[in-house]
């Protein structure tokens, strides 16, 4: 009997591509993974990759920032689309919204080069709008795009327990799994591309509030005579507790190992969350959201920007406070 002649149409042409696609990334485990973006977050990500064996092209803006890479033995190279020719899995983390589209459709930027079927995911945050976008530039080239942002900050980055916040083809989930665990301890599924972002945008819209409202807790016991660390304690231990009381608290002195312990360099600037609470803003008034906190908080962050605090962690806004009596 002759075989049968397996005949698909257009849609099931493509998801047969899709599966063999998902299928031949799994199988390319520890073939080269392009990272773009060495800054704060981006250097211990990628050394987390090269950790795991994985053979990693990188670039950065700042030559610099490449070097101890090259020492690492991955391969350097001259532009993003230098590394798609050579990767055809990359990660980019960069600052803004413009330097993402920059990176992915500038001039020498990923999409000029990628190969067909490569796989794209974005660890930035940024406009929700705008990785929408990416993904649809993408794939018009045959590339597949996914929002990723992280959360944890930079102390996660280096020990490898970052959250990521995921967005994008849901078949493409697993094949973007198995690098960002490599990064990260929680890589959770958040929808179709943007919802990581929406996730992320949300996450440090109400971090910066409650480190608001930590520093102004702290400074205001400090004034009524506490010492800072039995204050600490006290909320640690009580219904006042959260992430940037107990983990990352911005009074001096209080814990060792945080941007508070070390006049508030390192860390998330003050910059990044002013940018990242801009964000926020855009989302409330497109959805007609009423986030008068969040408002508030992204009035505070421009304002230390304005007066000197901008490549300060974010967490100086206790130092903030304690110098704005008439706030």
């Amino acid at each position: 009997m002759a075989a049968a002649v397996v005949r698909r149409g257009p849609a099931g042409w493509w998801r047969w591509h899709r599966r063999v696609m998902v299928c031949s990334r799994t199988m390319a485990s520890k073939t080269p993974v392009g990272f773009i973006g060495l800054g704060n977050m981006g250097n211990p990500m990628a050394k987390n990759l090269v950790k795991h064996g994985y053979p990693v092209v990188v670039y950065d803006v700042f030559p610099e920032a490449c070097k101890e890479f090259q020492d690492l033995g991955a391969q350097v190279t001259e532009s993003p689309a230098d590394v798609a020719e050579r990767a055809d899995r990359i990660i980019t983390m960069l600052p803004s919204s413009p330097h993402a589209q920059e990176v992915y459709t500038g001039g020498n930027g990923i999409l000029k080069k990628v190969k067909k079927g490569s796989l794209l995911i974005d660890s930035s945050t940024i406009d929700p709008s705008v990785s929408k976008e990416l993904a649809k530039a993408a794939e018009n080239m045959g590339a597949v795009f996914m929002d990723a942002p992280v959360s944890g900050g930079v102390g996660a980055a280096l020990a490898g327990n970052l959250t990521f916040m995921v967005g994008g083809v849901e078949q493409e989930f697993n094949a973007a799994k198995e690098l960002l665990t490599c990064m990260g301890s929680n890589v959770v599924y958040c929808g179709e591309v943007g919802t990581g972002q929406a996730a992320k945008i949300c996450n440090n819209m109400l971090l910066a509030i409650s480190m608001i409202g930590t520093a102004e807790a702290m400074n205001l016991g400090i004034r009524l005579g506490l010492d800072p660390k039995l204050l600490a304690k006290i909320l640690n231990m009580s219904s006042g507790r959260c992430w940037s009381s107990d983990t990352y608290n911005p009074v001096p002195g209080v814990m060792e190992g945080v941007p508070s312990a070390n006049n508030y360099q390192g860390g998330f600037g003050t910059t990044l969350m002013a940018k990242d609470l801009g964000l926020a803003q855009i989302s409330a008034t497109n959805t007609k959201t009423p986030v008068p906190l969040g408002s508030q908080a992204h009035q505070i962050y421009r304002m230390m920007c304005a007066k000197g605090y901008a490549v300060k962690d974010f967490s100086a806004v206790f130092q903030f406070l304690r110098e704005e009596e008439s706030l």
